[in-house]
């Protein structure tokens, strides 16, 4: 009897993995066209609304950049601001972006390098990276070395250059885990 109920139990598992197979592609063939791809394919513009923004005070923190601590980076505006648990801002600052931009969306910070040579050869320290954009790592970095040298501008970058003071800001605040919110 000891076979005759294996063999039960073998005919009742393979019954339920048909069954699980069959309800997962009825519902893969259910989900939204451009829901199921990557994150990095869809448009900013369709990712996110147009935030509002101060226009009479252009380092006002954007309205909907969410809340607790987080660095909020701002895409059209080039700025960052690092905002702490209580929704006060502690620093802003302007940036010069990569040649690709992050989607719009709240990502944690993933990995840090105190020191590397970017993807366009310059030497850089405090890189915080939090997404990437084919295949393209973004995250904040200071330049080592002359303010104002030129990097290879042909290289696609998704480095997101701040001064040396406000990398060594950032590279405080936004350890492993911090939300980084991206705003148009």
């Amino acid at each position: 009897m000891a076979g005759g109920s294996s063999g039960f139990v073998f005919g009742l598992t393979t019954a339920a993995l048909v069954t699980v197979g069959v309800l997962a592609y009825q519902a893969s063939a259910t989900v939204p066209v451009g829901l199921s791809e990557p994150r990095t394919s869809i448009s900013p513009a369709a990712a996110a609304p147009e935030a509002p923004r101060d226009t009479t005070n252009p380092t006002a923190l954007p309205a909907v950049s969410g809340s607790g601590e987080r660095v909020v980076y701002s895409v059209d505006a080039d700025r960052v601001w690092l905002v702490d648990a209580r929704d006060r801002v502690t620093r802003t600052f302007t940036v010069t972006p990569g040649s690709l931009d992050p989607v719009p969306g709240t990502y944690p910070v993933t990995s840090r390098a105190n020191s590397v040579t970017g993807t366009d050869g310059t030497p850089i320290e405090h890189v915080v990276r939090f997404t990437a954009v084919d295949g393209v790592a973004i995250g904040f970095s200071a330049a080592v070395g002359k303010p104002g040298t030129t990097a290879d501008t042909d290289v696609r970058t998704g480095g997101i250059r701040e001064s040396r003071e406000d990398g060594d800001a950032l590279w405080e605040f936004a350890t492993i885990g911090v939300k980084v919110v991206v705003v148009p």
